[in-house]
């Protein structure tokens, strides 16, 4: 009779090294997580692996992540970043039992890559490597420690042979099996321990960040101050009341966010200072409580991504409280040479705004420290961000704002604009079907068809319903709250059976006629007629 082991065993004893592989990347990752929390708290490795990433992201993939995964595309990122990691640390086991040191040379390539991206962010210090210097040796250790373990067997207290149950077995592989299962059984506490250690001291990582809880409680108890000017109320006839139709002001919890940031800045505002550097004459220094005792205004914008495609659902309305830019950049006094203002975020990214967009009175780009009559939400830029109607958020919109670079847009691109987007960015004439959803299946008769149109800082004239390739219908427009907000829609559809095709199109205030081309969201956003298709029983 054959003495080698039955085949679940032999795949179990094969995967132990894969096993220890991926036990000891999750202890060298939960330690160094509260390492971070120590020593540098924005700095955990999958964190900064993870915003590395969307760094180095090509425009394509940046758009394809967006459009697969909406605003959950940074839990995807990070999802993603933990399965290849988990695959990674495993092989490195398998290598590191079969060829010696290669798995922790493995783990090592890994650890220079997370060091090297710690050490690459705006803003970093050495003390950012630390945290990926502590994962990479303690996974190291850990795997050579696990693997010993594994090739250790304990010593089995012998087999009475009169136990057995085959007739004739000798007590020597009894005894040798025996031992095997207790060293895996060893093997594998050991590497639970790992684990559990691993997550503990990431869970005490996370509670040990004081900052972000400072900065939490600082902005809930914050009141925002009276606006000295007020913006006027949402007009009656706003709202067409129409069920399944965009709200014309989006609640703060269902506004769309997409930035670069994959971890939420957490800053305490009275900590938060503003830099007006460049080509300027008199460089300004703006801190939170002169912010906060300037004289506030409030308007309504609306605000939209350039990744949006036809049809698509990233753009919103809020009422925002802030303080014109214009007059921050008239305390600098910009040089005659200066065309573009970089805008910089805490965590290093930028945008690149026409200088003559931040200055001129009727756009009234301002610096936001409120949204929707509350504090500015921490996702949406707390304390303060920048709000500059007409032009799309990754040319004006920056959030956890920091500094206003003067320059011009030969001497600078921004962050998008390095990527082959764009450098200006003006929001497109569009419009959008809501009522009916595609595919959906409604009865002839009566039916009324809705959306919303848009075209920031013009303004809306006229919208228009085609179905199927017949003439186009006139829509009544609702009263817009002003130019720099989109308008609802409806027109009613005396729909016959059988399916069919529905177009939209818009006119803004100047005249100009939404463009039926159809144009992908690179380099400078979307454009076409949005189509939905129901069927009318």
């Amino acid at each position: 009779m054959s003495d080698r082991p039955p085949a679940p065993r032999r795949l179990l004893g094969q995967a132990m090294p894969a096993v220890a592989g991926l036990a000891s990347v999750i202890l060298g990752l939960g330690v160094a997580e509260l390492v971070a929390a120590a020593v540098a708290p924005t700095a955990g490795p999958l964190l900064v692996v993870g915003s590395q990433l969307i760094d180095w992201a090509p425009a394509w993939a940046k758009q394809v992540a967006i459009a697969l995964f909406g605003t959950g595309d940074k839990a995807a990122l990070l999802t993603g970043v933990g399965v290849v990691l988990a695959l990674v640390s495993a092989g490195a086991g398998v290598l590191e039992r079969r060829r010696p040191p290669i798995g922790r040379l493995l783990i090592g390539a890994l650890g220079v890559f997370g060091a090297g991206a710690a050490i690459a962010r705006s803003g970093s210090s050495l003390l950012d490597v630390i945290p990926a210097a502590v994962a990479t040796v303690v996974a190291v250790l850990a795997l050579g420690f696990l693997l010993r373990r594994l090739a250790e067997p304990v010593p089995a207290r012998p087999v009475n042979p009169a136990t057995l149950r085959t007739a004739g077995a000798a007590s020597g592989p009894s005894t040798a099996d025996a031992a095997a299962r207790l060293t895996r059984r060893r093997f594998l506490g050991l590497s639970a321990g790992a684990v559990t250690i691993g997550a503990l001291s990431a869970l005490g990582g996370y509670a040990l960040q004081a900052g972000s809880r400072a900065a939490t409680a600082a902005r809930n108890a914050f009141r925002l101050p009276t606006p000295s000017v007020a913006a006027p109320a949402v007009p009656a006839g706003a709202e067409l009341a129409v069920a399944g139709l965009t709200p014309v002001v989006t609640p703060n919890a269902d506004f769309y966010r997409i930035d670069t940031a994959l971890q939420v800045p957490q800053l305490n505002p009275d900590d938060w200072q503003l830099k007006i550097t460049g080509l300027v004459e008199h460089p300004v220094t703006l801190g939170w409580a002169e912010l906060i005792a300037l004289p506030l205004e409030e308007s309504y914008t609306t605000l939209m991504c350039v990744s949006n495609e036809v049809g698509g659902d990233l753009i919103g309305t809020a009422k925002w409280l802030g303080y014109p830019i214009r007059h921050l950049l008239a305390r600098a006094a910009p040089t005659a040479s200066a065309d573009m203002v970089l805008s910089r975020s805490s965590d290093g990214f930028t945008a690149s705004t026409p200088l003559v967009a931040l200055l001129e009175a009727d756009r009234n780009a301002i610096l936001a420290i409120g949204m929707n009559d509350e504090p500015l939400p921490a996702e949406h830029g707390s304390p303060v961000r920048m709000v500059v109607p007409g032009l799309y958020g990754y040319v004006s919109a920056t959030k956890w704002v920091v500094e206003l670079e003067v320059t011009r847009f030969a001497d600078h691109a921004a962050y998008w604009t390095e990527r082959g987007w764009s450098d200006h960015g003006p929001i497109k004439l569009e419009s959008r079907i809501d009522v009916p959803r595609q595919g959906t299946i409604v009865s002839r008769g009566q039916l009324v068809v809705a959306g919303v149109a848009w075209h920031q800082h013009t303004g809306i004239s006229k919208v228009e319903v085609q179905v199927d390739d017949g003439p186009w219908n006139e829509a009544t427009l609702a009263t817009a709250i002003s130019v720099d907000t989109w308008v609802q829609w409806r027109w009613t559809w005396n729909a016959s059976s059988g399916t069919h095709k529905l177009r939209v199109r818009a006119t803004d205030a100047a005249g100009e006629v939404q463009t039926s081309q159809h144009a992908d969201v690179i380099p400078d956003g979307a454009t076409g007629y949005h189509e939905v298709d129901v069927q009318v029983a």
